[in-house]
Parts: structure tokens; C-alpha cells; sequence
């Protein structure tokens, strides 16, 4: 009877190691990336027959794959390789574990996915996908440009299609306004706390930036005409909604006055409207300065990163010119991108995704009003970052070098400084790439460390 026993418990180690080695391999494929996101495993028969296994054998590796997070099952379709960047990890750990990142904003809900597979299947359709692989130059196709034009249309204010021209993104976008309007050596202005990305641009575009006034209504007239007294301004930056890092949206008075000034002043402003589709009730300043605004856009904060598009709504008398800068920097869009965003732009996918992400983005600036209601916080309720004026005596290098301790990585008001401009004591807050419940735990992190002394963190 022991011995009927002892080999029951033999055969049961042996299955379990059987599970786990078959496991082990098909783990040591996907590292090694000959088993590629996406790609479908066979189903678990098939499987077990390919591998001399039993069918129970088989099950249970596929279940320890997607304990892993290397697979993910889809009822009705099979089991496929996950992609890595979905792997779960763990969250606030240790300086030398993983990182919570406040700094870069990648909103994602969990419905986009499905939406947008939804979208780009018959793209993937051989006739298709063969028309999708050609070039498209800036111009776009005229499905996209009138979609686009739709997408871009709010408050009674809606492009002329024929004006939008098309990048691979919007920095792209941005970077081809700025070649167009202000050649080596001009002046731009911008917002004294603005994009870092722009800097960097500017600098590789040989451009001089000048910081400008911002109040809580954002760029102030006067201070753009004080610029323009004192040398001469080719155009202006600005960002009229959701204002990175501030959060400030510029009232529709504030909009006419800027417009104005433009048209007095004989200046073109970049509008960048990234961030607009969250809270998108005011006419852009492309709608009050038609013929001296180059309004920006993308869909990489609207959909994602990783496959996107930016557009340029462009007054005629420069089209020709920023055409000519899209075209030599490089910066036309792809023909894939391109058609898949047409796709999603006429199933209503892009407009759902946007209305989730103004949905998420409401919970979490709650989160951070709630978690950090004791210090002096900005933001705005749809808004996915806010701008944290830190309390004494912390400094805003030693608290983002406390942060990072902690493993959370937040940015110091001195990265959207310009030229001289003294950067104030502040960090600013991504709100938008860690899930909830980790933004949640790694804001109570904040908010203690806050609370503490710089000398006390010496002292541990």
C-alpha cells in the first residue's frame, strides 16, 4: 500500500516537473524574442500532441505562461504572447527595483485596446495593407484631411480640410512650424514655463527663446509687445488649454486679446493643442487669428505613443512653406498610421478613447487633491499633471532626488524653464502612466516625504 502510495507521488512530481519544464522553454522563447507579442500559441491539444504531453500537461503550462504575464488568453481566439510593456511589475520599490514614472504622460484606459484592435483589422487585409505599405506625402489623402477636420472642429470653430497638413507626431508638427516661422538666429517667444521639448528644438533649429509672462489666464498680452519693443519676435508658442506644466486654460477674453496682438504686431503664433481634447469647450486661437495661427495636434495623448499622427491646420500664405519644412526635415507621416487613424477617427474610436481619458483624468487629479490637499497644488479637473509648489525648506533638486530614492520619478520645475527665467521651487506631477492604485500609493509617498525634512531623510 506504501509502495502504491510513493509511486503516485512519484508520477505526480514528475508531471509537475514535466508542466514546468515544458513551461520554462516556451518562457526562454519569448525572452529571447523568437516568440514575438501577438504571436498565437496552438491551441492546448494541439500542443500537448506537438510536445508528446497530456492534455492536462498542457493546460497547466499554458496557465503558469499567463501566471507569468507572458500570455493572455481571449475567449474564442486562443492564447497569445503578451507584450512586455504589460508584463505587471512591482511598484514602488527600492531605487534599484522598478519605478513609478510621474514624469512622461501615456494615458491609457482599459477599453482603448479593444477599440482600436477593432478598428485596424481590415487593415490588415492583403489588398488592404498592400495600399497602406505606399508612401503619402504631407498632404495626407482627402479622407484623413476631412476627418482630421472633424476631429480638430469645437465650438462652432471647424478647419477647412484643405489647410491641415500631416506629420509623423506632433513634436514633428511642432518642429516644422518652428523652421517655417522663424529661421536661424529669430527670436521665438514662449510661456516662461513651457514644453521641454521645445527647447530642445529650438536649440537644434539655432532659435533663441524668450520667456514671456504667464498669469492665471495664462500668456499675457503685454508682455509678448515688451518682447516685441525690445528685438524682434518672429512668432510665439503658446499652449491656450491645459498648459504643460500649469494646467492653466486660457479664457476665451484672454484668447481675443492674444489674437489681437498678433494681428497688430504682424506675428504667427504655434498653437499647440495637444492636450485640448480634454477639455476642449473654447474656441482655438485659431479660430480668432485664422491667418496667423498654426495650430498643432496629434493623436499620441489621445490614443498612444507608439502609432501616431500629428497634424497642422495652416494659414495659406504659409502652407507652401511649411509643407517644403515637413517634407525636408523627414517629417512626413506613414501611410499606415495615417489609414489606421482614419479608420479609428470614422468607427468613433478616437472620440470614445477621448472621452474615457477625460473620464480618467477626472479620478485622478481627485486622487491628487485628495492625497496632497495639504500643500499647495495646481491642476485643473481634467487635466493629467499638476504643479507642486513645495513647501520650505525643500528644494526642488533635493526633493526629486528624495523622490527618486523612493522609487518614484517626478520632474523639476527647471526642466520647462526658459533662458534666464529663475525656475520656481516646484516639481511638476504625470498623473497618467501608472495605474491607479500605484499613482494612489506613490502620491502617499510623496505627500509623507513632503511632510518630512530634508535633514531627516540625511539622518536615515
Amino acid at each position: 500500500m506504501l509502495s502504491e502510495q510513493f509511486s503516485d507521488l512519484t508520477e505526480k512530481g514528475k508531471a509537475m516537473d514535466d508542466y514546468l519544464r515544458v513551461a520554462d522553454e516556451l518562457a526562454a522563447e519569448i525572452t529571447a524574442g523568437r516568440l514575438r507579442p501577438g504571436d498565437r500559441l496552438p491551441p492546448q491539444r494541439e500542443f500537448a500532441r506537438r510536445r508528446s504531453i497530456a492534455d492536462s500537461t498542457a493546460a497547466r503550462v499554458y496557465k503558469e505562461l499567463a501566471r507569468r504575464g507572458l500570455t493572455v488568453g481571449e475567449v474564442g481566439r486562443g492564447t497569445f504572447v503578451r507584450a512586455a510593456g504589460q508584463v505587471p511589475g512591482p511598484a514602488l520599490a527600492e531605487p534599484a527595483g522598478a519605478r513609478v514614472d510621474l514624469e512622461l504622460n501615456h494615458p491609457v484606459v482599459p477599453e482603448q485596446a479593444g477599440l482600436l484592435a477593432h478598428g485596424i483589422g481590415p487593415l490588415l487585409r492583403p489588398d488592404v495593407l498592400e495600399s497602406s505599405m505606399r508612401p503619402v506625402g504631407v498632404a495626407g489623402t482627402p479622407p484623413a484631411r476631412e476627418l482630421f477636420a472633424d476631429l480638430l472642429a469645437h465650438a462652432g470653430w471647424r478647419p477647412d480640410p484643405e489647410q491641415v497638413l500631416f506629420a509623423g507626431n506632433g513634436r514633428q508638427a511642432i518642429a516644422a512650424a518652428m523652421a517655417t516661422l522663424a529661421p536661424p538666429g529669430s527670436r521665438l517667444g514662449v510661456e516662461e514655463l513651457t514644453y521641454p521639448v521645445l527647447k530642445a528644438i529650438a536649440n537644434r533649429l539655432g532659435i533663441t527663446l524668450v520667456p514671456l509672462s504667464v498669469d492665471e489666464a495664462g500668456l499675457v498680452p503685454e508682455a509678448i509687445e515688451a518682447a516685441a519693443r525690445k528685438a524682434a519676435l518672429t512668432a510665439v508658442y503658446l499652449q491656450p488649454t491645459l498648459h504643460n506644466p500649469l494646467s492653466i486654460t486660457m479664457p476665451l477674453g484672454r484668447r481675443a486679446e492674444i489674437a489681437d496682438v498678433l494681428e497688430r504686431l504682424g506675428l504667427h503664433a504655434i498653437e499647440d493643442s495637444v492636450w485640448s481634447f480634454l477639455n476642449d469647450g473654447l474656441p482655438p486661437l485659431a479660430a480668432l487669428a485664422p491667418e496667423r495661427t498654426v495650430l498643432v495636434d496629434s493623436l499620441s495623448k489621445r490614443l498612444a505613443p507608439g502609432l501616431t499622427v500629428g497634424c497642422a491646420v495652416v494659414p495659406r500664405a504659409i502652407s507652401s512653406s511649411m509643407a517644403t519644412a515637413l517634407r525636408s526635415g523627414g517629417w512626413a507621416p506613414m501611410r499606415f498610421a495615417l489609414d489606421a487613424a482614419a479608420r479609428w477617427l470614422g468607427d468613433g474610436s478616437v472620440q470614445s478613447v477621448g472621452r474615457a481619458k477625460q473620464r480618467d483624468a477626472a479620478v485622478r487629479q481627485e486622487l491628487a487633491a485628495r492625497l496632497l490637499g495639504g500643500f499647495s497644488i495646481r491642476g485643473a479637473p481634467h487635466s493629467y499633471y499638476c504643479w507642486w509648489e513645495l513647501p520650505s525648506p525643500w528644494r526642488a533638486d533635493t526633493f526629486v532626488a528624495a523622490a527618486a530614492r523612493r522609487g518614484i520619478a517626478v520632474t523639476p520645475a527647471a526642466a520647462f524653464a526658459v533662458g534666464r527665467y529663475r525656475a520656481p521651487n516646484a516639481v511638476r506631477l504625470g498623473l497618467a502612466s501608472p495605474p491607479t492604485e500605484i499613482l494612489s500609493r506613490a502620491l502617499g509617498a510623496l505627500a509623507e516625504l513632503a511632510g518630512s525634512a530634508p535633514d531627516d531623510l540625511m539622518a536615515e
